[in-house]
């Protein structure tokens, strides 16, 4: 296809995704201190005198954990302050996922997406960057094309394998961003407090929701951070919370581990996952093109903050053990961003740009591509990445590359998520079935 329209499509899911970046968020989770290395995992040794502990359990014992029973939520008992719940049937995580599969020789399959009638999990959803509030941390309103719109992309799939908590919180925005890239106060003008309010969310959902489940974390950007804050702080040092981790996935942000090791670094206990449907480990990854490795001054794939010894730990979710080399991704993307956009972009209306218009037509709202991308763990100069290759079919009508490239040293971090959202949706299948037992 012709490479103009792809770059269109790119520009226009740039513009939708309004820079769903991370780097901006008081609680560490920025650029600054983004990382991510190849990972295998193990089992770990615990603290002289803690009884060991692994994630597993039943699909719930009805009451939630003794530590959260009488907590008192400060927010998140405003129904307002959830951007999806799964007792609320009218939110937009519950509308239209279906997707059509492109097949690179122009076949249109349409996949209906079916929801769990009884998922044995839950998913805890933290969005990225994404608030155009013209000030440095976002208020309570959220909008259906900033935090919904992320939150369909990257975790509404989930409720195919999960019930899916996704909160609101007060996070560091797009213009906070921007005013730090180019120059301004790194700790912000206003207060705000992005992970006060996700612990708190976190905290509500255990002792309001829970009801004894297992639950996986997923974030990506300045969420993936903040969540790597809450497994140091609350997750990883209880072991009655650590045994409800039925797996984490920080996506574009960082999770320090020594060298060669899968344990020690972020993290003392929770170590980073080393097979498929390994319970109770993370999953963490930032992507480049294989075009387009991570230049020296990546703001992803190592760590940062003088932590000697230690690298960013890379988990592919297509391939948790790194052991099958450059494996085809399961990529779910937008079957057509917001029409307006597109419009003025001069990009096709429907289908997205995904397929030639003579070929077919697509009428979901998602696509899937198999066989465009594969992805693979690598490592190079001490920088660990997810290495993402793009195999086109030039004779083909289906497009022949992506979107989501920002500049070299963000690399594909628009879509760490879309990238492997089908990856992500079966390993936390199997991560369920495992944790149940």
């Amino acid at each position: 296809m012709a490479s103009n329209r792809i770059r269109r499509l790119a520009f226009a899911l740039v513009a939708v995704t309004l820079l769903g970046v991370a780097s901006c968020s008081s609680s560490g989770s920025d650029a600054d201190k983004a990382s991510t290395g190849k990972g295998t995992s193990s089992s770990t040794t615990e603290a002289a005198g803690e009884t060991a502990t692994t994630a597993g359990g039943s699909a719930g014992t009805g009451k939630a954990l003794s530590r959260y029973a009488d907590y008192k939520t400060k927010s998140y008992d405003d129904p307002g302050h959830w951007v999806c719940r799964p007792d609320t049937p009218k939110d937009l995580c519950h509308g239209d996922l279906d997707s059509t599969e492109v097949a690179a020789d122009g076949t249109l399959t349409v996949q209906p997406f079916e929801p769990a009638a009884d998922p044995k999990v839950d998913c805890f959803y933290v969005y990225p960057t994404i608030s155009r509030d013209q000030s440095n941390y976002s208020d309570w309103k959220a909008s259906d094309d900033e935090e919904g719109f992320v939150t369909l992309n990257q975790a509404a799939r989930l409720q195919s394998v999960c019930r899916l908590f996704a909160p609101v919180y007060r996070q560091g925005t797009l213009a906070g961003l921007a005013g730090r890239i180019g120059g301004g106060d790194p700790k912000f003008s206003d207060q705000g407090d992005p992970y006060a309010d996700v612990l708190d969310a976190f905290r509500t959902y255990m002792a309001q929701d829970n009801e004894g489940r297992g639950v996986v974390l997923i974030g990506h950007s300045q969420g993936a951070g903040i969540l790597d804050e809450l497994i140091k702080k609350e997750i990883d040092p209880n072991a009655d919370v650590r045994a409800k981790l039925v797996g984490a996935y920080l996506a574009g942000g960082s999770v320090a581990v020594p060298d060669g090791k899968l344990v020690g670094g972020d993290f003392t206990k929770v170590p980073l996952c080393s097979k498929d449907g390994e319970p109770g480990c993370v999953t963490t990854w930032a992507t480049f093109r294989a075009t387009a490795p991570p230049p020296s001054g990546t703001f992803f794939g190592k760590v940062r903050g003088g932590k000697a010894g230690q690298v960013a730990g890379c988990v592919s979710p297509a391939d948790p053990s790194g052991s099958k080399g450059d494996v085809e991704a399961k990529s779910y993307f937008p079957a057509d961003a917001k029409a307006s956009i597109l419009s003025s972009l001069g990009a096709g209306q429907t289908g997205g740009g995904w397929i030639d218009p003579s070929a077919g037509k697509v009428t979901t709202p998602y696509v899937s591509v198999p066989g465009l991308v594969s992805v693979q763990c690598q490592a190079k100069d001490g920088v660990h990445y997810l290495q993402a290759t793009v195999h086109p079919s030039p004779d083909g009508p289906r497009a022949d590359d992506i979107p989501g490239d920002l500049t070299p040293e963000w690399g594909l971090h628009l879509v760490d998520v879309n990238l492997v959202m089908g990856d992500v949706v079966a390993q936390v299948g199997d991560q369920a079935d495992a944790y149940a037992g």
